[in-house]
């Protein structure tokens, strides 16, 4: 259905909207609050409707709430001063005020204005016919339930159901709601009619097979403009708690999801001058660029972000990558942390104004307070930003990282391992073996911090904090040898390193962590 008002268009299946023809940017629950009071708009609607329609009775925040309803009417023009379209009532609730534009489809219009509207209408229908190639959708399919069992459906469309609410968290896609994708259940349909009738870019599918205690899901992404598989992948579990299983599948297939996605794109827009590329499209370039963990890249990192704030000031994770690009440098030894982290820290904090509920903005205010030493906060935005993305394996390997330098080695490791097994291909895999090599010097077990750190440095050459565990470890351990031509690749990494600057520049929490790992140092040569 196509609600039209003022200049605008929502199409409530494609679940876009449009202003004059031109893409409008919404995130999915916004959109989800949009659609709802545009449909409701004969009565005020509650803050209790919303609540029960919009986030299906979670408990929500006056503030988190009140963000949503700003980012409503930001997105059709409107404001809380003006309230032309969306009007609060005073300890009632909001109503949308909007003249809809939808006139009923074969009749003419009597009049001048009547056929002006009629005339926008198929424009602005026109408009919406754009190559799928253009969209950055998601669209869900209900799994096919392979099974001998008909009660076994629930299964399946849990999956599917756990799958559209974990994608909805990558704020960066737009994932089709549940009701227009599991339209097509029991259908058979081409990939490509799907794509273009929900006008998403990427179609996801699988089945599940159950016989006696186990349960085998296979699951593919799908390029709808190729037609081309993105990734496929299966997954054999025992079956002992039906939904502990469902949730683990969900988070496998989420994790090796999002790589891939990220991947496509970036493919997209290699070919693309930056002139010529949106906000998003300079993102996706510096993500590319932040994988490969060089002081040069880091600035290319940068000049990308930028560019992509100029463009959307209020791009929440355009500002998160920013500061971490930042505070990831000066830990590196790049750039001095008396200029990068102040910036590090006005990005955060503005992304996390922006929107408190973006996982990058969490992660970017908690590499901070870990480069700062503030240890607790570091943890917990680290955990909140977890929290709002489970499957986010840059903040979980991040979260390794502060615990390790917080003294808490083996909770380290173990987060080290979640990270892993969330996205095991992973371009910046060479941070998760880096931080395991950390872990393991804290807890003296130095011969496998050495065989982590190799494994760091064998996947990116450069990476400095690699290098740094690999020679402490390597002279702890009397492997002099080692040591010395760890030391020298690490001087060629990091031209400034000294003593000092591992004590001044390296957050290490306790006294007696911070003496072991100089003592490394120390033994190896570096004065």
């Amino acid at each position: 259905m196509q609600l039209i008002f003022e200049r605008h268009v929502l199409d409530t299946n494609t679940r876009e909207l449009r202003r004059d023809s031109e893409p409008v940017t919404v995130e999915p629950q916004v959109l989800d609050l949009l659609i709802y009071l545009i449909e409701n708009r004969d009565r005020v609607v509650s803050r209790n409707d919303l609540i029960g329609s919009v986030w299906q009775g979670r408990n929500v925040s006056d503030s988190s709430l009140s963000s949503r309803i700003y980012a409503a009417r930001k997105a059709i023009g409107d404001s809380g001063r003006d309230q032309k379209l969306i009007r609060t009532v005073a300890r009632r609730g909001l109503r949308f005020i909007g003249t809809l534009e939808t006139p009923p489809s074969g009749v003419a219009p009597t009049d001048e204005a009547g056929a002006a509207r009629v005339e926008k209408s198929r424009s602005a229908e026109a408009a919406l016919a754009l190559p799928v190639s253009d969209r950055r959708v998601i669209a869900v399919l209900p799994f096919t339930n392979m099974s001998d069992d008909p009660e076994q459906e629930f299964f399946s469309d849990g999956i599917s159901e756990d799958l559209i609410t974990a994608l909805s968290k990558l704020r960066w896609f737009l994932v089709i709601a549940r009701n227009s994708s599991f339209s097509y259940k029991g259908k058979a349909v081409h990939i490509k009619q799907i794509g273009e009738e929900l006008g998403a870019r990427y179609v996801v599918e699988g089945s599940v097979r159950k016989s006696g205690g186990r349960v085998r899901v296979t699951a593919q992404l799908n390029d709808v403009a190729s037609g081309s598989h993105v990734w496929a992948d299966r997954y054999d579990r025992e079956v002992t708690s039906i939904f502990s299983v469902q949730d683990e599948i969900t988070e496998a297939i989420v994790s090796a999801i999002e790589p891939q996605l990220h991947a496509a794109e970036n493919s997209r827009t290699r070919s693309k001058a930056p002139s010529s590329m949106d906000a998003w499209e300079l993102v996706m370039r510096a993500l590319s660029h932040y994988s490969r963990l060089t002081p040069q890249d880091h600035v290319t990192v940068r000049e990308y972000l930028d560019k992509a704030i100029a463009l959307d000031p209020r791009y929440c994770q355009a500002l998160g990558v920013l500061s971490t690009s930042y505070t990831f440098s000066a830990h590196m030894g790049w750039i001095d942390a008396d200029v990068a982290v102040p910036l590090a820290k006005d990005a955060a904090l503005a992304a996390v104004r922006i929107d408190g509920e973006d996982p990058w903005a969490h992660h970017a205010l908690g590499a901070v307070y870990l480069i700062t030493r503030q240890f607790d906060d570091a943890l917990s935005e680290i955990e909140l930003a977890l929290r709002l993305n489970p499957s986010f394996s840059h903040a979980q390997n991040y979260y390794a990282t502060a615990l390790a330098f917080a003294g808490r080695w083996e909770e380290a490791i173990e987060a080290v391992k979640r990270a892993l097994r969330l996205s095991p291909r992973d371009p910046l895999l060479a941070l998760n073996y880096g931080s395991a090599s950390l872990a393991h010097y804290f807890g003296r077990n130095y011969e496998e911090a050495m065989r982590q750190a190799q494994t760091a440095i064998r996947l990116r050459a450069d990476y400095a904090s690699a290098h740094r565990v690999l020679v402490a470890a390597a002279a702890m351990s009397g492997q002099a040898e080692i040591a010395a031509s760890a030391l020298r690749a690490l001087r060629r990494a990091q031209p400034n390193i000294s003593c000092d600057w591992i004590a001044t520049h390296v957050p290490i929490k306790l006294d007696a962590d911070r003496a072991h790992y100089l003592d490394g140092f120390r033994r190896a040569g570096l004065e």
